[in-house]
């Protein structure tokens, strides 16, 4: 932790430094044309508070986002709907369904695949195919289709949640399951072990590793889709709802703590299956 610790240090204030300027170099245009109409004159200080305090900048600086996302989540209360704790809840509700139905698609169609010649010559390349079509063009076919027969609400994000966490769970498990030597597996043959039981005792133990890495893949992808599902829906709460809302308005600070906010979501949750995947291997003796 020492060693890394100013590193890392190193990098994000080079970050801030460089959103500082870009902030400066992307807001300065109005600052100037907004003095040339008064006729001031525009110094280096004046450009630097001008730039970094715009109401509506095309990017907003640090310190506006960090004071956007202190009154939308200390100063609001959780149930009112400008709070980004409330929003967040909404988007990971989904996010969490999605991500468990992608996981047991996931789940089942790697084993199916590792274990039938006909779907893994059948099955795996559509798989692969189904990842080749845009999110935002098939997202509003996927809700348009479940709205006709009456489906609506949570159910139809987190299919698209689940349309985008299911492949990395397929690859990573298919992976992990044919991951055994074939010296391993001869010594369970001379065992006289049946496939399920070379499955439970080889095959799934080996496949962890792979299994929790593309977890971590799938939550990510899953928190996307689940915001992605937002947005053609017309959705008033969400994360996406929030990153809709402000790009209508032009209210870039809004956008900016949304994504800072959803970036949050998402290493909480990765960090969380990191967590998991350390007990689990250490459990297994494998760490």
């Amino acid at each position: 932790m020492r060693q890394s610790f100013v590193p890392v240090v190193t990098v994000v204030g080079f970050l801030f430094v460089l959103w500082y300027a870009a902030a400066v170099w992307l807001n300065a245009p109005w600052t100037y044309d907004k003095a040339t109409r008064s006729g001031e004159e525009i110094t280096f200080s004046v450009l630097l508070s001008d730039t970094w305090s715009q109401e509506k900048p095309k990017l907003p600086a640090p310190h506006q986002v960090a004071v956007e996302l202190w009154q939308t989540t200390v100063e609001k209360k959780i149930t009112s709907k400008r709070s980004l704790i409330y929003h967040s809840w909404v988007t990971l509700s989904a996010t969490l369904l999605g991500f468990v139905l992608g996981t047991g698609l996931g789940v089942l169609l790697a084993v199916g695949i590792v274990f039938n010649r006909v779907m893994d010559m059948s099955v795996m390349p559509w798989v692969i195919a189904s990842q080749t079509i845009p999110i935002l063009a098939i997202a509003p076919m996927i809700i348009v289709v479940l709205n006709a027969v009456g489906i609506s609400g949570l159910l139809p994000k987190a299919m698209i949640s689940m349309y985008l966490s299911f492949f990395p769970v397929v690859v990573g498990m298919v992976k992990g399951l044919r991951s055994p030597e074939a010296m391993q597996l001869d010594q369970m043959r001379t065992w006289y072990a049946s496939r399920t039981q070379t499955f439970w005792k080889l095959r799934l133990p080996a496949s962890m590793p792979y299994f929790f890495t593309s977890l971590k893949i799938a939550m990510a992808a899953s928190l996307v889709g689940a915001i992605v599902g937002e947005l053609p829906t017309g959705a008033v709460a969400g994360l996406g709802a929030r990153l809709l809302a402000g790009s209508y308005y032009g209210q870039t600070i809004q956008i900016w703590s949304a994504l800072i906010m959803a970036a949050v979501l998402a290493a909480a949750l990765v960090g969380f299956i990191g967590l998991l995947q350390r007990a689990t291997l250490k459990r297994m003796g494998m760490v």
